[in-house]
């Protein structure tokens, strides 16, 4: 029996979920414009563990989203993920961001492309097949018109990105789940546990989020 703290803080979305044996039993998050992360996650992790009865020491490993995403929302999450690995002595497994995302969508053909947005008309972007198996890696990129037009067949969009993209990307094979807008910790669950039985860990010391770009510090105007 395995217990895994999954935890999910790269987008709007901060979201703690705790599984047993890949399968989550408890669940708590939000998602809101004021980036509340620092406040709300240990004590979203506290009321995991508390609604499944169980403490920190009944746990096997930690499970962090590993961006791309927010540079001030992982390494919240990152920060918090190693300090419990080095107090309780447990593992670290490190979730690509975007297949967590795309994860929500369940597709019997076609492809999804998960997208996380980076301002403007530019997304984090990936391509997964209905088995969440990569077919491109993970980039930044400016959307246009022409974006993903090489693909043929269904194309699944996931993201908070739709609102701005469909605007420009009016192909009819291009299907957007609007209902879909943020990656979420209890889609960890599975993924993590997959990891957890390969031994698929990172170095607590040194792992570091998956930025994807620099982070940028801009001067005040004022």
């Amino acid at each position: 029996m395995s217990y895994i703290l999954n935890i999910e803080t790269a987008t709007k979305n901060c979201s703690v979920a705790l599984a047993k044996d890949g399968v989550t039993i408890s669940c708590n998050e939000i998602a809101e414009e004021g980036y509340s992360h620092a406040e709300r996650l240990h004590v979203f992790i506290e009321d995991v563990l508390k609604e499944a009865e169980i403490t920190y020491k009944d746990l096997t490993a930690i499970a962090v989203s590993q961006g791309p995403g927010s540079y001030t929302g992982l390494r919240i999450g990152v920060s918090a993920a190693k300090g419990l690995c080095f107090a309780l002595d447990i593992p670290l497994i490190a979730v690509d961001t975007l297949q967590t995302l795309a994860s929500q969508a369940t597709i019997s053909d076609g492809l999804i492309v998960p997208m996380i947005d980076a301002r403007r008309m530019e997304v984090y972007s990936a391509v997964f097949n209905s088995n969440l198996e990569s077919q491109r890696k993970v980039q930044a990129e400016i959307i246009t018109e022409n974006s993903f037009d090489e693909i043929e067949g269904p194309v699944y969009f996931v993201g908070d990105c739709s609102e701005k993209c469909k605007t420009v990307m009016v192909k009819e094979n291009f299907i957007f789940l609007e209902d879909v807008k943020y990656p979420s910790a209890k889609e960890m669950s599975f993924l993590s546990f997959e990891k957890h039985k390969k031994n698929d860990t990172v170095d607590v010391a040194y792992f570091e989020p998956y930025y994807l770009k620099d982070f940028m510090i801009t001067t005040s105007k004022k």
